[in-house]
């Protein structure tokens, strides 16, 4: 019976670790997910500040 009873404890054990990894693996996805969306917002932040920019200085140049 100890047998059995140390295998069936083995494959609980890594029935765990290998949720563990899957719940570690999502989280990972997830973050570079987010890190991703982060980058692309601030690439658009930049990209309507840089297109004020220009059409403020075309307004100040149509002035002079």
């Amino acid at each position: 019976m100890g047998l059995l009873d140390n295998a069936k404890d083995a494959a609980e054990a890594t029935g765990k670790k290998v949720g563990e990894w899957a719940e570690d693996t999502k989280d990972r996805a997830s973050d570079r997910v987010d890190e991703a969306k982060a980058d692309a917002d601030v690439k658009r932040a930049e990209s309507e500040r840089d297109a004020t920019k220009a059409k403020n200085e075309y307004k100040e140049n149509l002035r002079d």
